[in-house]
């Protein structure tokens, strides 16, 4: 079974393409770039010669702080970090469980990441001519389970807004990336549980295996990089949402 630990090293100058070439001195913002998928991308991006805001709810050293549930907290950002080329957002809170017993704050939380928060960062950053947003999405709106209304609800709007954004916000390019099961470390909670779980969601895949941080960096580095690519939701997820 892969890990992140097992992926290929950081982007370098040996793996940059004529595509990758112009996220060299651009100015990216990752929203989420503490852990997992985020930190990875963040560390791609810095490698391909882009220069990488961090930001974070609880900001480590050197990140940025932002709140998606604070207009003003966006706007602080956007003011502090100017003009800048590409946004990229992967927020997120749960507020898994079943219909009953879900507490509103929570429910709103979960919108204000996927939904509220990268609608307000659209309208405060200024975003330079050919640059672009991508949000992030997931499996759970293309297959909803029980507990899961909110998760699979708030994936679903995502990809909806990257449409309308990008309608909205033209020549600016807007699009979505939905991933699958991904060993980002986010699943190291589940313990000695965890292999099991992974092995059965790759035997169900017809990729036969589960992501890693590479591959969703990867797609969304493509998706900066592009031009000719707008209001279109990238599935990187082994094909889980068919099986």
């Amino acid at each position: 079974m892969r890990s992140p630990a097992d992926a290929d090293p950081v982007m370098s100058n040996s793996t940059r393409t004529p595509s990758t070439q112009r996220l060299e001195n651009s100015t990216v913002v990752v929203v989420g770039a503490g852990s997992g998928i985020g930190r990875r991308l963040a560390d791609d991006l810095t490698a391909l010669g882009a220069t990488v805001v961090r930001t974070a709810r609880h900001p480590r050293d050197g990140d940025q702080r932002l709140d998606l549930g604070d207009e003003a907290s966006i706007a602080e950002l956007a003011a502090t970090v100017g003009p800048v080329d590409h946004v990229v957002i992967l927020a997120a809170a749960h507020a898994n469980g079943p219909v009953a017993d879900l507490e509103l704050e929570a429910v709103r939380r979960a919108f204000d990441a996927k939904v509220l928060g990268p609608l307000l960062l659209a309208k405060h950053l200024e975003i330079r001519p050919g640059g672009s947003i991508v949000l992030f999405s997931g499996v759970a709106a293309h297959r909803p389970q029980p507990g899961l209304v909110v998760m699979a609800t708030t994936n679903g709007a995502a990809e909806h807004l990257a449409q309308a954004l990008a309608v909205e916000l033209a020549p600016i390019r807007v699009n979505a990336v939905s991933p699958g099961i991904v060993d980002s470390g986010a699943w190291d909670r589940l313990g000695p549980e965890k292999d099991e779980f992974l092995a059965s969601t790759a035997a169900a895949n017809p990729a036969r295996r589960v992501g890693t941080t590479q591959d969703l960096s990867e797609a969304v580095v493509s998706l900066l990089a592009n031009p000719f690519i707008t209001g279109t939701t990238l599935h990187v997820d082994g094909g889980g949402r068919l099986a």
